[in-house]
């Protein structure tokens, strides 16, 4: 893992300690926060250099597109808040700069089929070695876990064992995103799987201590990392991999592990509406399942249109660019 630089150093490495005490995982405000120390280290930057023109000339000078621009200052101002409160600093020198006005963010979304293309694939990697089932098993369930119940990645990672409940099939996820709780039910041939796992865990590790649901190594959760790799590598194998595109003042998402929670949720809604059902009426239900501060965001999956005709739009969008 990349460690920080800059003299600011120690003060990031506590700002990230405190968050992880609070619940949040280390990323995304790691990635921005290496971006930030690596340009105070360019800039030669001290504590006499953040005025909001030091943070103007840095916005300016990283290129990013506007959302990542507008998260990387987010992020840093939440360490700047860290730093008054912790009477570093008198004010906040980011508390008046503006957001940059974002492009249309059209997020990548896996039809059912790719889904299940997907799983099948990460499925049949299990390696059947003792060294290697039972964590690459955790992976896969993992995985399993966002596309099947619109997890965010950091929420199957920090589950105890207490947190998953077979007698109910529900699985119980604390302080995520928006400091909330939520207790949701698990599908069958979800649950089925995870009761598979545990018992092999148990056959091969009896004496296992790990308080987590999905073990990593050495009594610690799986890595972010990890999950990531294995789900890359498995969406190039099956022809699905593309890099993020921007058309105009849209961008073209490419397919992340997020992208199964986006699909999740635009299949969810697809499903609904072909039953002949409201698909407006069930959004707070949704939105509770998924853990969204406000079903209103929850609404915008209504606009995302199936994997399909999101690949004809692009293809469309890149045969109009070449015409011309």
């Amino acid at each position: 893992m990349k460690n920080f630089e800059s003299f600011l150093a120690p003060q990031l490495n506590d700002y990230l300690a405190y968050r992880e005490n609070l619940g949040y995982g280390m990323m995304p405000a790691r990635y921005y926060l290496l971006r930030f120390d690596r340009y105070l280290k360019q800039t030669n930057a001290d504590w006499d250099s953040f005025h909001p023109t030091f943070f103007l000339e840095m916005r300016a000078g990283i290129d990013l597109d506007s959302r990542t621009l507008n998260a990387l200052v987010s992020a840093v101002r939440g360490f700047f808040h860290f730093l008054v409160r912790g009477d570093c600093l008198a004010h906040n020198p980011l508390l008046d700069i503006p957001p940059l006005k974002e492009n249309t963010i059209v997020p990548f979304v896996f039809s059912p089929e790719q889904v299940d293309q997907l799983l099948t694939l990460i499925s049949s990697r299990i390696r059947r070695t003792k060294r290697c089932f039972l964590t690459d098993l955790a992976i896969y369930l993992a995985i399993l876990l966002l596309a099947r119940c619109g997890m965010r990645i950091s929420e199957p990672i920090g589950l105890l064992h207490d947190h998953y409940r077979p007698q109910e099939a529900t699985i119980y996820i604390e302080n995520t995103k928006f400091r909330k709780d939520r207790l949701i039910p698990v599908p069958k041939s979800v649950i089925t799987q995870i009761e598979n796992y545990l018992s092999v865990r148990q056959a091969l590790k009896p004496h296992d201590q790990n308080p987590y649901l999905l073990a990593g190594r050495r009594d610690k959760p799986l890595s972010d990392s990890i999950v990531r790799y294995v789900f890359r590598n498995a969406v190039k194998d099956i022809s699905l991999d593309q890099p993020r595109r921007l058309l105009g003042n849209v961008n073209f998402m490419r397919p992340t592990p997020h992208s199964l929670r986006h699909s999740f949720a635009v299949n969810t809604l697809k499903r609904i509406k072909e039953q002949g059902q409201s698909a407006q009426y069930a959004l707070p239900v949704l939105a509770v399942y998924m853990g969204h501060n406000d079903y209103k965001h929850t609404s915008v999956y209504l606009r995302v249109a199936d994997a399909l005709s999101r690949k004809n739009l692009v293809d469309f969008a890149l045969w109009q660019k070449r015409k011309q």
